[in-house]
């Protein structure tokens, strides 16, 4: 079994300033860094670190040769990825000195994952693999769609939240991984009380599976006749940014490999943990061995 994630690949361009630039202004950065990111490119390595077998479908630009080179090091297929004219997806961020920041997003060569790209990717999928969504390319619903006509399992992460959510037929999906704010957008709830949400999210969609990850206070997996509840492994934060893609990922590796939902779980909140204790976005993300170390000495 294999998971296929059409997904995205952004370029992060973080420049540490004095202060944010002001209308008419123009100042000197104090430092200049480029990293590789996007929920895809993060969810990708996450799968890949921890033992599955994952290929990337999406887009990059004339500029996104890192992006590839940071999926193909971690043991991600990157066939179904093409290079096209124009700028990768990419984020301007501005880090002040009290590391407050502010972010502009380009959709870039994410906005143009089109209909014929993702027809030719599904055309790998096997009976039972997995289709992993995100909500920052073009096309998401056609994807699922087209994945769910296939015989995929659709797994969605649907962040971010905005108008383009609408697009998604979300009854298709058979495994939903989100936050709080997430769940309680999606399931209608009044609340972010997770029991609300669950009940409501039971409801609305009673034939797929959900994972609700809730920060210091945990995670939860239920669909209609399972829950099981995990705690968080408590560690020193550094950077949180990577914990829920790190945690997506290792929890559909963990249903390709038939693990049972309590281990799957554990191993899922470990690798989280690892990830939020080190700085950077893919950097963060550990590989399976650590986890499985980790795990062995914390139980």
């Amino acid at each position: 079994m294999k998971v296929l994630n059409i997904g995205s690949l952004n370029i992060d361009r973080v420049y540490g300033v004095d202060h944010f630039v002001k209308p008419g202004e123009t100042i000197k950065t104090r430092t200049y860094a480029e990293a590789c990111g996007g929920k895809g490119l993060n969810q990708s390595i996450a799968l890949a670190r921890s033992g599955a077998e994952v290929h990337h479908v999406g887009a990059v630009g004339a500029d996104g040769g890192m992006l590839l080179d940071v999926l193909k090091a971690s043991g991600v297929h990157t066939e179904g990825t093409k290079s096209l004219s124009g700028a990768s997806g990419h984020a301007v961020i501005q880090v002040d000195q009290n590391g407050q920041n502010n972010i502009i997003i380009c959709g870039g060569a994410n906005d143009s994952v089109s209909k014929e790209m993702i027809d030719e990717a599904v055309k790998e999928v096997e009976e039972g693999d997995i289709v992993l969504l995100q909500n920052e390319i073009s096309n998401v619903g056609y994807a699922a769609e087209t994945a769910k006509k296939a015989g995929a399992k659709v797994a969605l992460n649907p962040s971010p939240i905005n108008e383009n959510l609408k697009t998604i037929p979300m009854n298709l999906v058979d495994y939903f991984i989100l936050n709080e704010i997430e769940g309680k957008e999606i399931s209608g709830a009044e609340s972010e009380e997770p029991e609300e949400i669950m009940e409501k999210l039971k409801t609305k969609y009673p034939d797929a599976a959900f994972v609700l990850t809730l920060g210091e206070k945990g995670s939860w997996y239920f669909d209609k006749t399972r829950c099981f509840k995990q705690d968080i492994y408590k560690v020193k934060a550094v950077d949180t940014t990577a914990a829920g893609d790190t945690f997506c990922g290792y929890f559909l590796s963990g249903i390709t490999k038939g693990r049972e939902i309590p281990e799957i779980l554990k191993t899922a909140s470990a690798a989280s943990a690892i990830a939020v204790s080190r700085n950077g976005a893919a950097p963060s993300i550990p590989e399976y061995e650590e986890v499985e170390k980790f795990v062995a000495e914390r139980g």
